[in-house]
Formats: structure tokens, sequence, C-alpha cells
């Protein structure tokens, strides 16, 4: 190993996620504009050090959504080493994520619909063969929250 890299592995840069709390709170996830994608909880960008290498800041965006502390070990890893399968995971899901928020956006600003209803709707419509589902509960949980960002955004 030579001495240059050595410096680039070498974990002395503040997380630019967490901002060196090793957490990610309400503030970082809206300062990177992530609300409605991540929920507070130990930074998986730095896995809770508060620290990270020049090497993985150069490797992968900080804002990575789909790197979350809730993903299994060896996801996470394959995503910090670039692996190809998995960013296209991650890139999959982030579009079932914005697709969704739209979704509920729409039916609750343009045909004034309430959670449940929206919930209903798309359950019934959702593709068996989708890559992406979701348990109703957990479906109008999250529609409740979607809404809420609308309303306290005016």
């Amino acid at each position: 190993m030579t001495i240059f890299n050595f410096l680039l592995k070498k974990s002395n840069l503040e997380c630019p996620r967490c901002l060196g709390k090793g957490f990610v709170d309400a503030e970082d996830i809206k300062r990177l504009n992530k609300q409605l994608k991540w929920a507070p909880g130990p930074c998986a960008y730095c896995n809770a050090s508060g620290k990270v290498t020049e090497e993985l800041l150069s490797k992968l965006p900080v804002d990575t959504t789909y790197l979350t502390i809730d993903l299994p070990e060896s996801e996470i890893e394959k995503i910090k080493n670039g692996d190809q399968e998995a960013i296209e995971k991650g890139k999959l899901q982030e579009l079932f994520i914005d697709n969704l928020i739209k979704y509920v956006e729409y039916h609750y600003l343009h045909e004034d619909m309430d959670a449940q209803s929206i919930a209903d709707l798309y359950l019934n419509t959702e593709d068996d063969k989708a890559l992406f589902s979701v348990e109703k509960e957990n479906l109008i949980l999250y529609i409740h929250k979607i809404i809420e960002l609308k309303r306290s955004e005016g």
C-alpha cells in the first residue's frame, strides 16, 4: 500500500451526512432533502462513527437515498464499494418512492382523496409483479406523512 492509499483510507474527515454526530437527525434529513425517504437514525454513510475517508467521499454521494442503516451490512458494503447491481437496486427503489409520492400528492391535491382512499386505490391497481410492495397499514402511515409535508409547505 502506498502512502497515498494509506492517507485515502484514513477516517479523519467529518461525515458530511451526519455532520460528525454519527446520527442522522431531522435537520440533516431536511438539509439533504430526504424528507419522506429517510428516518432519523444511526448514520449509514459513516457507520455511526462520525468520520469518513476521502475515498468514500470520492466514490459515493453523501445523499445516496438507498444507503440507510436498516440495510444488511453486506448490502451497505456493496453500495460503498460501487457494486453496480446494488446501485441499480437503489436507483429503482428511489424511483419507486418518488413515483409513490407523486401519486399520493396528485390524488390528495387534485382528487381531494384522503389517505385511506389513496391507499385503497393504490393497492387495487398495484401490479402483482411489482418490484416493491407495501403493506396497507404502513402505506396509510406513509401517505399521512406525505400529506402532512404537503400541508406544511403551504
